[in-house]
């Protein structure tokens, strides 16, 4: 398994992605009507710490995950299977995986607060990302990725912005945990200077995502974790951003950025000292 290892390169043929998609994106309906019902705009009471008051579970994310694992063993019994709530499942030799993160941002799902996601994506036995699902249960949106294949936003094509600064445009961030990363500080105040403006919304899965989408010109995220970064990365390179580093690495910083402003975006980083 990969999800403590460096994302590699490569795929094999035989590994069937347009199946691999469409189970994905049932999976992706399913969880962000069970996310929508179950929160409905409105604090949540079935909260439980897992390792700490800022790392916290619910009854919807421990049903999603195991959902989703019914269904991905019915349909690709050899493959493994890396998630959030329950941890690795092994599968067969030289299998792909996929991760699965069942609420990114249950911070924000428990208080009721209308901005997290489903994350899920399968991966080549040598960590190469394959296919990327992340939906939106709250505007309904789903952002898919096939390798090689683009990008899509509900079906529709999708690009990165056409920036060529970060002056004026969204960047987006996300705490490592509840805390600042090495360097977020430093990065803030000097896009500040640049009169970029700074969100950090509660979700990396969807903050990944709005590069795809266009709307933000990059976002950085000091922990890079595969579970709910690595399919929202396969959607926003498919779309043309740039990932730097190219091969993320487990709880290391990952920007991702359009083409455009990358090498700011990378200069920033770089000086912030990330």
């Amino acid at each position: 398994m990969t999800d403590e290892k460096a994302v590699g390169v490569g795929t094999d043929p035989d590994i069937p992605l347009e199946r691999a998609l469409e189970v994905a994106t049932g999976l992706a309906a399913w969880a962000a009507r069970t996310i929508r019902e179950a929160g409905a705009g409105a604090p949540v009471h079935d909260v439980r710490e897992k390792d700490g008051p800022a790392d916290i579970v619910t009854d919807t994310d421990e049903r999603v995950e195991r959902h989703v694992r019914e269904v991905l063993g019915a349909a690709f019994p050899e493959h493994g299977v890396v998630g959030e709530e329950y941890g690795v499942t092994e599968g067969a030799p030289d299998a792909p995986h996929w991760v699965v993160d069942p609420v990114d941002g249950t911070t924000n799902f428990a208080h009721g607060i209308g901005w997290c996601s489903f994350s899920l994506g399968l991966v080549a036995p040598d960590g190469t990302p394959l296919v990327g699902v992340v939906a939106d249960p709250w505007r309904g949106e789903t952002f898919t990725a096939v390798r090689g294949a683009g990008a899509r936003l509900d079906g529709r094509p999708i690009r990165a912005a056409g920036h060529t600064t970060l002056t004026g445009r969204v960047f987006l961030t996300e705490w490592a945990a509840h805390a600042h990363w090495p360097g977020m500080d430093a990065l803030l105040a000097a896009l500040a200077e640049r009169h970029c403006t700074v969100r950090v919304m509660g979700s990396t899965a969807l903050s990944l995502a709005q590069v795809a989408a266009g709307r933000a010109a990059a976002t950085a995220i000091g922990e890079f974790h595969h579970v709910d970064g690595l399919p929202a990365m396969l959607v926003a390179t498919e779309a043309g951003a740039v990932a730097l580093p190219e091969v993320p690495v487990y709880d290391r910083p990952l920007l991702l950025a359009a083409p455009g402003v990358a090498a700011e975006a990378a200069e920033l980083l770089r000086r912030a000292g990330a």
